[in-house]
């Protein structure tokens, strides 16, 4: 995965487990535009933030020794990779 700057944000193409256990979502990779296809190694954490009618499920995740955060919204199901 190519370097990432600190408080940058882009729309990602996510592949994600729903409906798992204890988890009700849980990313599994993700591919940037123009980029191959990256594995997620871990889940740290997982919280959600409601902006206006929107609900923003943030999942903080391990990608190699690398952590990133990954937002889900729900309102227009778009994926944002968010530099953590």
């Amino acid at each position: 995965m190519k370097n990432f700057n600190k408080n940058q944000t882009e729309t990602v193409e996510v592949m994600a487990l729903f409906g798992y256990e204890m988890t009700p979502c849980q990313p599994l990779t993700f591919r940037r535009k123009g980029e191959a296809e990256v594995e997620v190694s871990e889940l740290l954490r997982s919280t959600i933030r409601f902006a206006g009618r929107a609900t923003i499920h943030i999942f903080d995740v391990l990608v190699g020794r690398e952590k990133v955060r990954l937002e889900f919204n729900s309102v227009d199901l778009s994926w944002t990779l968010v530099s953590a």
